[in-house]
């Protein structure tokens, strides 16, 4: 009886079969999830736990009864999600500077783009670096240069004397962490420069064709197009940004637009769509052919190889990989005579991407094109059976699909974008109308056009065309982005809210019947644990050169300037837009310029910087119990905890919570993973208490 009762939730599921495959992406999620949670490095214990279970789940599979098939492929997945990443990590594990480095760099161009400040940044590899044994595979160097100096292009090997430090981590606990981005990207320094680039070899024959072709197609469309308008073209056509200004890409983010930008899954569906429409119908006006040819199956073959193409030219980031598994597979199911776009049709994009490169997990293009698709199948499957068969006029299906599509994929992927990005764009929807069909009617259908005809000296009406369109989209977005309210800031959620919102994505997708309704659950938990985050009361950066103390107006910081991405991303953190000049003038601190003065649950603090700093300690120190201090201190006076630039390169960021009658500080670096930095000596990350509390708490007779 008691087994019955058991097996009768296994019993259910026999019946299931296929239905259950879009479950496999979500469980092997489940298990990359887990490995990237993990506190401290995996060893390989975990990894033979994890591929004994994938052996004995293989196992039920084979020979058990079939009641235990579907469980038995629950845990091979799970274990799978582990194993591809600790195989991954193997694969992909490459040296990262480890000190700060000045002096000449040496490497060939791969990558081209823009820094946040808006200066051109190169990407390099076979680096070589003065007196360095093992130098990283690939570094970033950002071009600061105010005196003319070489052009760099793909396959050139240049030489620059540049400033290289390893990629920076967190700015507190929990935030984006730079530096395991970098690792999967085997990036192992980033800097800048202020000398000119020279050319130390010019580019190879036959090396870096697609870089050197990309970057040719980019600029002879950037001089065909002038101005952000061709900047904007090249970089949706061939993701080569580098003409595009910060200005523009803040405009692109403030109005919901920046995914007509990103080479994702829209942009290669309305190219693939031309693409396949133009040989499809094009075929069908030569009798001949059409009588004697499947041309839908002919379109799709090409249209394959030119998304394949195209993923080359775009530079193979995460985004277009993604795309294009899933047109691919959208084009194979076309070939195949199946339906071409089924919720079984993306677990197999989503299962192969988890598989082959499962840190995709983390990226919010990841997040955010997965769940707009599924929502998408099935909001347009729904509406189908109820709506638009035979209900709707041509002239009004267009529109009617147009708008759904944008509620549909702006709601799936709201949630997303506010997590990652601490912003809701209140006049998105409006932006999305405005632009989508431009973008899907003539940006890419002329870009297409454009390279036909290009060989034939007629490409001057398609780009003037596209020109025309990219205009268009460029006012919407300055226009959206410059309307009052045209951005909501929101605060950083805790790090179980996004697992609870795809958990109850996914059982509203996927589950059956009434039941489904039970995802209100999860989604009504992750919003009130959204709303109950704590903030921390107090940040100290990494090098201690800012203070951010939340105080009556949001959080002060201690200073104007300096550590400006730490203080531009803990304010947008806090759901605050702020400028950091402005967050610098609010209530929170006293003091002059250098040596600021604080006090938050009855802990007093000192921010010390500038020239003297460190022989201002000893004073600071006699009036509060912590002092923040930019430069190292070897004798710290006793007395108080002093947090020098020292002992914070070893911690990272400090985040310090209210706990009792003192504070709760949270070391960033406390996560011993294989792309964080080492953390070397014992580190005192005792709470700290009021200087009364202290004296309370002392034995009798100290």
């Amino acid at each position: 009886m008691l087994i019955g009762r058991l097996t009768r939730p296994m019993v259910s599921l026999q019946g299931a079969g296929a239905a259950l495959f879009p479950w496999v992406p979500l469980l092997i999620g489940c298990g990359v999830g887990g490995w990237f949670a993990l506190p401290t490095e995996p060893g390989l214990p975990l990894y033979a736990v994890a591929v004994a279970l994938l052996a004995l789940a293989v196992a039920l599979r084979l020979w058990a009864p079939e009641v235990f098939h579907a469980p038995a492929i629950a845990v091979l997945c799970v274990a799978a999600g582990v194993l591809a990443c600790g195989v991954r990590v193997q694969m992909v594990q490459a040296p990262m500077l480890d000190f700060r480095y000045y002096g000449p760099v040496t490497g060939r161009v791969v990558g081209i783009d823009r820094s946040q400040t808006d200066a051109l940044r190169i990407t390099l590899d076979q680096v070589w670096l003065d007196r360095v044994r093992d130098p990283p595979e690939r570094v970033r160097v950002a071009l600061r240069s105010k005196t003319p100096g070489h052009a760099p292009l793909p396959g050139q090997i240049v030489m620059v004397t540049a400033h290289l430090a390893a990629p920076e981590g967190p700015v507190e606990p929990g935030a984006f962490d730079f530096r395991r981005m970098a690792f999967f990207d085997r990036l192992g320094a980033v800097g800048y420069t202020t000398a000119p680039v020279m050319l130390w070899e010019p580019t190879a024959p036959g090396a870096r064709p697609v870089d050197r072709l990309r970057s040719y197609l980019a600029a002879e469309m950037r001089a065909a197009m002038p101005g952000q308008d061709g900047a904007f073209a090249a970089g949706a056509m061939t993701g080569d940004r580098s003409g595009i200004t910060a200005d523009t890409v803040q405009a692109l983010r403030d109005s919901s637009l920046a995914h007509l930008l990103a080479i994702s899954g829209m942009n290669l569906a309305f190219l693939i769509a031309f693409i396949f429409g133009l040989i499809r119908y094009g075929l069908a006006l030569v009798p001949p052919v059409a009588l004697r040819v499947n041309t839908k199956k002919v379109a799709a073959a090409v249209s394959l190889a030119v998304a394949a193409f195209y993923l080359l030219l775009s530079g193979a980031n995460v985004a277009t990989e993604r795309a294009f598994i899933m047109v691919s597979v959208m084009l194979g199911a076309v070939l195949l005579d199946r339906r071409a776009l089924t919720l079984r049709s993306v677990a197999v994009a989503g299962t192969i991407l988890l598989l082959w490169k499962p840190e995709s997990l983390l990226d919010p293009g990841f997040q955010m094109s997965f769940a707009a698709t599924v929502a998408l199948i099935v909001g347009f499957q729904a509406v189908d059976r109820q709506v638009m068969r035979g209900r709707l006029s041509p002239w009004m299906l267009p529109v009617f699909t147009l708008v759904l599509s944008s509620l549909i994929g702006g709601f799936a992927t709201a949630p997303f974008a506010a997590a990652h990005f601490n912003r809701f764009t209140d006049y998105g929807l409006l932006a999305n109308l405005m632009t989508v069909p431009v973008m899907g009617a003539v940006v890419m259908p002329a870009g297409a056009m454009a390279a036909l005809l290009a060989p034939f000296g007629l490409a001057a009406l398609p780009l003037w065309l596209m020109e025309m369109g990219s205009a268009w989209i460029l006012f919407v977005a300055h226009w959206i982005a410059g309307l009052e309210g045209a951005v909501t800031a929101i605060a950083a959620p805790g790090p179980v809210v996004l697992p609870l919102i795809a958990a109850a994505g996914a059982w509203l997708t996927l589950g059956r019947g009434a039941w489904r309704w039970g995802a209100l659950a999860p989604a009504l938990l992750a919003v009130l644990l959204w709303g109950a985050t704590a903030r921390p009361v107090v940040l100290v950066s990494d090098d201690g050169a800012l203070v951010g103390v939340m105080g009556p107006e949001g959080r002060a910081l201690s200073a104007g300037r300096g550590a400006g991405f730490a203080a531009q991303n803990w304010l947008e953190n806090d759901g605050d837009l702020a400028p950091q000049t402005e967050a610098a003038s609010r209530p929170g601190f006293e003091g002059v310029e250098g040596e600021k003065r604080f006090t938050v649950a009855g802990v007093t603090g000192v921010a010390l910087k500038g020239k003297g700093a460190a022989a201002r300690v000893a004073a600071a120190c006699a009036v509060a119990e912590v002092v923040v201090v930019s430069v190292p201190v070897p004798d710290p006076p006793p007395g108080c905890r002093v947090l020098d630039e020292a002992l914070l390169a070893r911690t990272g960021t400090l985040a310090l919570y209210p706990d009792g009658t003192g504070l709760r500080i949270v070391a960033t670096k406390a996560q011993g993973r294989v792309w964080s930095a080492p953390v070397r000596g014992d580190i005192d990350l005792a709470p700290l208490r009021p200087r009364a509390a202290q004296l309370a708490a002392a034995p009798v007779g100290q």
